[in-house]
């Protein structure tokens, strides 16, 4: 498989990860006043799968782009995965297991990673460093503000890791209400 058409499949996993976002705070707001409905019974049953299945998909991407297209991993990338790793780990555990008291371990690990993902990705916008020298001055990586892809004019690595860490909030929040 090509570098491109492996960038283009993560982006539209990106695109629909972001309508599902919407579309899910959409929903939490709406259904604050309402019972029972598909949603939260889906998420209760699967919801832990689903977070297990976006952590995963997220961690092979990140694995893809060094090992496989060889590009350099910045030093803000490397603090994401601190992040998203174990979440694959711990959310598949969860999921054999069915432990619900997971959410809000998930959502704090998620919140910190979206923090770093959204500055990388304001930098990699932005074009300059705000408060932090360029990686690679310092002699750690290639420059954070560098990009390896953009797809559909907006999507970068941070922005797909910025999707995958909301998704996770997302359902982990829904799934934490459910259990509420």
């Amino acid at each position: 498989m090509s570098v491109s058409l492996i960038s283009s499949t993560l982006a539209l996993l990106t695109i629909l990860g972001q309508a599902i976002i919407v579309a899910g705070i959409i929903y939490y707001f709406i259904s604050r006043k309402s019972g029972k409905s598909i949603v939260k019974d889906f998420l209760g049953a699967h919801g832990l799968i689903l977070a297990f299945l976006v952590a995963s998909v997220a961690m092979l991407g990140s694995l893809f782009y060094p090992e496989i297209a060889q590009y350099a991993v910045c030093r803000l990338c490397w603090y994401q995965r601190i992040f998203m790793y174990p979440q694959a780990i711990l959310l598949g555990l969860a999921a054999w297991r069915q432990d619900k008291n997971i959410a809000l371990y998930s959502i704090i690990l998620s919140a910190f990673g979206a923090l770093i993902a959204a500055y990388h990705y304001y930098i990699q916008l932005s074009g300059a460093l705000a408060a932090v020298p360029s990686c690679s001055a310092v002699g750690y990586s290639v420059s954070c503000s560098e990009r390896f892809i953009m797809q559909f004019g907006y999507i970068t690595i941070p922005l797909m890791s910025l999707t995958a860490f909301l998704m996770i909030i997302l359902i982990m929040v829904l799934q934490k209400k459910r259990l509420i």
